[in-house]
């Protein structure tokens, strides 16, 4: 049985026996979705400057840490059990630095044309970029932390803000 979540609210990745299902989004239009997902590594002064003067042994960490978020937004319905795998028509991922923080800022935003939404591809991008980041500087510091990774928009389908 699936479980109630109030008026009209039910999981739908749940049947009618509580067994998990890829949602069926065959009947739905196709329309133009975005989302939009942050997140944050936060780490020492030290290791945020040495990052920032390329002082690392493994190289370019920004650039490496963005293309692994693009890569990655892309793999989703391979990491994400139910998701739908969705044409992306745009995948953008920044990475900035945040002295007060002091780390990172990670961004994401994808955009797609599909039946379906963009959350789960944009969070994935934002996460395997920190943990991207984190791999390539851990040998400066092994106590940095991955934070704060949550949707911040969606645009599009039944539950986004249309446009």
């Amino acid at each position: 049985m699936t479980q109630d979540l109030g008026k009209d609210r039910q999981l739908s990745h749940l049947n009618a026996q509580g067994e998990a299902q890829m949602v069926d989004v065959s009947d739905k239009q196709s329309t133009k979705r975005e989302a939009v997902a942050a997140g944050q590594v936060r780490m020492s002064e030290d290791t945020l400057a040495a990052i920032e003067a390329g002082n690392t042994s493994k190289g370019d960490v920004l650039g490496t840490a963005k293309l692994a978020g693009i890569m990655a937004a892309k793999q989703t319905a391979n990491l994400i059990p139910l998701c739908h795998p969705l044409p992306l028509h745009k995948i953008e991922v920044k990475i900035v630095a945040d002295r007060e923080l002091p780390g990172y800022q990670i961004q994401a935003s994808v955009t797609t044309k599909a039946e379906t939404g963009v959350e789960m591809e944009a969070l994935t991008a934002v996460s395997v970029a920190a943990l991207t980041l984190y791999d390539m500087a851990k040998a400066l510091e092994k106590s940095m932390q991955i934070e704060s990774i949550r949707l911040l928009s969606k645009k599009g389908g039944k539950s986004g803000n249309d446009e």
